[in-house]
């Protein structure tokens, strides 16, 4: 948050139009526009290639549906997902 402050500091920035970087910087609800850090992700098995819809942020140890192989762990915060694992957003 310092960093957000001494930038506004040092440049005229204005506010109708905030840069997107700064607002990133931000936590979610001091945002101009409050948005969840949270998403969905398609997470493909790497035994059997298959998809599986996955929340970032879940509370449990997801295992693919096929193959029994784990998918990704919990951590505390976001998912870490297990090694040869891909997923878009």
């Amino acid at each position: 948050m310092l960093i957000v402050k001494n930038f506004l500091k040092t440049k005229n920035v204005q506010l109708d139009y905030p840069i997107q970087e700064l607002e990133r910087m931000k936590y979610k609800s001091q945002r101009m526009i409050p948005c969840p850090n949270s998403f969905f992700m398609r997470v493909k098995c790497p035994k059997c290639n298959q998809i599986s819809i996955l929340f970032s942020h879940s509370q449990t140890n997801v295992h693919c549906d096929k193959c029994q192989n784990l998918l990704c762990q919990t951590t505390g915060g976001k998912t870490k997902l297990t090694e040869g694992c891909t997923f878009k957003k």
